[in-house]
């Protein structure tokens, strides 16, 4: 499989998981009866790190879809190697990319550490436990954090691809080149 291909496919899974996760938090809402006559309702509004987490999300499956069309784009025009255009999208795509992994993997551990404490409450602070009453949404959320890591693999993955598309126009002629067929 060659490596455009692999990275094309690990980032529509990626987006795909992406998706999957801020859907599963963004539609995710329980009602529980408190007395006979007082309902409450938690939704992903209640933790601002699942607001977040939503938000991030979505715009990295955005950003994995540019990036989808521009190197359809780059490489449908571009066929010969033009050193320093490539160089260039090469560096934006490597710092980007960074920059995405970094945020992705905070954002799904910020949503993690407030759901841990919605699972196990916080006596210090009298923050009761929220996942004896609201089981189904903890459940949902738990799913969505997984989801999460998941893609968050995947993107690491992508930024090692990217990595090596970059370094590989600072490296001597044949160092780095794949073998082709």
């Amino acid at each position: 499989m060659d490596i455009m291909k692999l990275e094309a496919f690990l980032r529509v899974f990626a987006i795909l998981l992406f998706l999957t996760a801020a859907c599963l938090v963004r539609f995710d809402t329980q009602t529980s009866l408190i007395f006979t006559s007082y309902s409450q309702t938690a939704t992903y509004k209640d933790l601002n790190a699942l607001y977040v987490f939503v938000f991030i999300d979505i715009a990295v499956a955005a950003f994995n879809m540019i990036q989808l069309v521009i190197r359809g784009l780059c490489s449908s025009h571009l066929k010969q190697d033009i050193k320093g255009t490539y160089k260039h999208l090469a560096w934006l795509s490597f710092l980007f990319d960074q920059a995405v992994v970094y945020m992705v993997f905070a954002a799904t551990t910020t949503a993690l550490v407030a759901s841990l404490y919605a699972v196990t409450g916080e006596h210090h602070l009298f923050w009761m436990k929220v996942c004896d009453k609201y089981t189904r949404f903890c459940t949902q959320i738990g799913g969505a954090l997984l989801c999460g890591y998941a893609a968050f693999l995947l993107m690491a993955i992508v930024t090692s691809i990217s990595a090596f598309g970059l370094f590989r126009h600072y490296s001597p002629r044949k160092f780095l080149l794949l073998k082709k067929k």
